[in-house]
Order: C-alpha cells, then structure tokens, then sequence
C-alpha cells in the first residue's frame, strides 16, 4: 500500500514537472542554419510548434527590429502558406554594398491557405536576411501567432539576462563574431590567381624543359650520323684503294 502512494506520488510529480516545462520549449523560436555572422547573410528558421488541441496554426506574423534594420529579407517559397513582405521607410538611410537603402522589411506575414500547423505538429518558416549588424550581439523578432478558432498569442516579451524567461518570450537570434573571410572574398581571388599564375609558369618551364631535351637529343642523333656516315665513307675508300693495289 505505501509502494502504490509512493509511486502516485512519483507520477503526479512527474507530471507536475512536465506540464510546468512545457512553456520552455514549446513557443516560436528563431535559429540559423549554420552561422549567423555579424556583417554577414544567413538562412534562419522561424519553428512554430501547435500547442493548442481543438485549433490549428494559421497565421504568424514576424515584426523585424527597428533599431537594427535589415536591407535584405527574402522568404522561401512554402506550399500552403500565402506570404507577404511590408517595407517601411528608414529614419536614417543604411548603406549596403555602395548604395543608400531608405527603406527596409519590417514585417513577414504566412498566412495558410489549407489547414496550416495542426494539433501535434509544428513547421519551419525560413528566410535569407542580411547584412546583419555588427554593433549588437542579437536580434529580437517579436512574433504573433493566430490559430483557427481566432485565438492570437503574442510572442513579445524580450527575455533579459540574469532573469527567468518570461512566458511568451520573443524570438531572439545570436550573432556570432564576425568571420574573417566575409571581407575576404578579393584576397581570395588573388591568392587563386597567383596560384594559377603559378602553376601556368611551371607548365611552361616543364614544357620548355622538355623542348629543350628534344633538341639536344636530335642534335646528338644528327651528329652520330654524320661520324657514322664519315665513317662509312673512309672505308669505302680504303676497300678501293686495296682493291687498286691487288
């Protein structure tokens, strides 16, 4: 009998543990694939998991962070989600790759147009962004997401170091340290050109080498026949001389 209330014990406190755990995972996140390198472009996946039992996913608005914009935002085509980009003018124009941007993404909105995520399943909602900052360690994207029976959670409150995360916490990207090959993409082509360069003389030289070898060769050959045929030539005259003389 005390077994049995020891184990209810242990089984209400198992599922005690779970239900208060699920809050810490289950909500929208954001991650790249790969690096998300400061001054550079990166893929990053928007994972919206269902949490809901009687309602499906059919909507997630994604607002961009205003005070890091980003001139480039491009989305991936998904079957059953309908996709709209919103632009709004910048306050004080970026410059990317020479040229002024005065305007920048501030808002990617899915919206399905079949069933969207349903009870028990979650999806990926990628995007191709640039350039990133290279005066912050993060981005904060806060996220709205609609279900089916007009229920709307709001995933906004920035988590802060040093305290608990908060019950709907935004989607936060990391950067990390800048690669030193992002700005190295010329000195790259230089090395490959010298190495090429390189590599062109060394044929040539191979080949001259080998020039040089066939030349001498024939110059031997030509001079052996021309001994040969001397040769040849003084005992053809000595066997007519002897003749003579007999």
């Amino acid at each position: 009998m005390k077994a049995s209330r020891i184990a209810a014990a242990g089984a209400a406190a198992g599922v005690t543990v779970l239900a208060l755990s699920v809050p810490a995972f289950a909500h929208v996140s954001v991650q790249p694939e790969g690096d998300a390198a400061k001054g550079g472009y990166a893929v990053v996946d928007f994972k919206v998991p269902n949490e809901r039992d009687n309602a499906s996913t059919t909507k997630l608005e994604v607002t961009f962070p205003t005070d890091h914009p980003l001139a480039s935002v491009m989305p991936e085509p998904m079957p059953g989600w309908k996709i709209d980009v919103t632009k709004s003018k910048l306050d004080k124009p970026l410059e990317l790759h020479g040229e002024k941007i005065s305007e920048a993404v501030t808002k990617v909105t899915w919206t399905a147009d079949g069933k969207g995520i349903e009870p028990g399943y979650f999806e990926k909602f990628p995007l191709s962004i640039g350039q990133l900052p290279e005066d912050t360690d993060q981005l904060v994207f806060k996220a709205l997401q609609t279900y089916s029976n007009k229920e709307v959670v709001r995933w906004i409150e920035v988590p802060q170091e040093g305290q608990e995360e908060p019950d709907n916490p935004a989607p936060v990207l990391e950067l990390s340290a800048a690669e030193d090959g992002h700005h190295g993409s010329s000195d790259d082509e230089a090395s490959d050109a010298k190495s090429a360069e390189k590599a062109s003389a060394d044929t040539a030289a191979s080949d001259t080498a080998s020039s040089g070898g066939t030349d001498t060769t024939a110059r031997v050959l030509g001079i052996v026949g021309i001994v040969v045929g001397a040769a040849g030539v003084a005992y053809g005259v000595l066997a007519g001389r002897r003749r003579t003389t007999a």
